[in-house]
């Protein structure tokens, strides 16, 4: 793992709760929510259960972020973005993040990633690269809607939620395929 901070150049704001019945924060992803499109044994690309509570007064929507800053690209690796959830939602139910979306809130969307797919991708850390983390941010925002095109990369959706952040809630997973 390298000593990127992903948050390093953001404003910092207040945290929330984020809980998952998938995975705990500082845990290491199931096989199901690895990737299969990438050849993960086991891997499903099965998107975490997420449980979110204590978000500031004047929320009105959340957005929901998976980033691997350790990828070896030099801009890491974004693996889901859903933007416009509802603030009355405070959960996604695991395997939201397929293609349909189905299991999304009214309202919510996913962007694609950064395979342009606008779905969950897994973890898959290339075999002998050691462990990656995997950055699981619920952005609690002050608008409803963030105001980004479809077909946008979760790297433009994140400048354009940088002002509308209240808060945000972390969960950090890591992935280890051995060489």
């Amino acid at each position: 793992m390298t000593t990127n901070d992903p948050f390093a150049r953001l404003p910092e704001v207040p945290r929330f709760s984020v809980t998952s019945t998938t995975v705990s924060d500082g845990g290491v992803w199931p096989a199901e929510q690895m990737s299969g499109l990438f050849g993960v044994p086991g891997g499903k690309d099965i998107s975490p259960q997420l449980s979110w509570s204590g978000a500031p007064e004047g929320t009105k929507s959340y957005a929901v972020t998976v980033y691997d800053p350790d990828a070896p690209t030099g801009s890491g690796f974004w693996h889901w973005a859903v933007a416009d959830i509802p603030a009355t939602v405070t959960q996604l139910a695991e395997g939201a993040g397929d293609e349909t979306g189905s299991g999304l809130a009214e309202g919510a969307w996913q962007l694609p990633n950064d395979a342009r797919a606008a779905r969950y991708i897994g973890a898959a850390p290339p075999a002998g690269h050691g462990p990656h983390r995997y950055v699981v941010v619920v952005h609690a925002l002050g608008t409803e809607r963030i105001g980004v095109p479809a077909e946008a990369t979760p790297a433009y959706l994140g400048f354009t939620m940088t002002s509308h952040i209240l808060a945000r809630a972390v969960l950090t997973v890591t992935a280890e395929i051995p060489a």
